[in-house]
């Protein structure tokens, strides 16, 4: 277990639903990666880059509800912007996402 935080930490992490809409390669990532376009409903379209090529295709991912941390500040990856983080179970070197068992509005708050 990590250290232990205070539930006001845990409270100013924005977790959100977004949808999937587009997915790309990520050919200047250091590791496999895609660049995902995501839509958080009223937050807007937000870009992550996603090192999830080992057990997805782009087909896969395309459409999918996915959680995020959305406040995060903006993070050079290459030259890629990311804006928010796709949260996953990490398996060894595979990340299975993290996503609602029912489909939900984009933007849903993850508390």
């Amino acid at each position: 277990m990590s250290h232990t935080i205070q539930f006001d930490d845990f409270t100013k992490v924005d977790l959100r639903v977004g949808t999937i809409v587009e997915v790309n390669d990520f050919p200047k990532a250091k590791n496999p990666a895609y660049q995902l376009t995501i839509d958080f409903g009223d937050l807007g379209i937000k870009k992550s880059s996603a090192q999830i090529t080992t057990l997805y295709t782009k087909e896969d991912l395309l459409n999918k509800q996915i959680v995020a941390v959305v406040n995060f500040p903006k993070k050079q990856i290459a030259t890629f912007m990311s804006e928010c983080l796709v949260l996953g179970a990490v398996n060894n070197k595979d990340v299975i996402l993290l996503n609602p068992e029912n489909k939900v509005p984009n933007g849903t708050v993850v508390s």
